[in-house]
């Protein structure tokens, strides 16, 4: 049980440290997505 706490607690620590990063992510993915999609609409 402790083992799970102390895990948690990295993850935490490290999403509190790299959430930019994975919102740069999210967009640039969404943004490839969605310029896929109006691809498929305009060809």
């Amino acid at each position: 049980m402790e083992q799970i706490q102390q895990s948690y607690r990295g993850l935490s620590l490290l999403m509190d440290l790299n959430w930019d990063r994975l919102l740069y992510v999210g967009t640039i993915a969404g943004a490839l997505g969605t310029g896929a999609f109006l691809g498929t609409l305009v060809g």
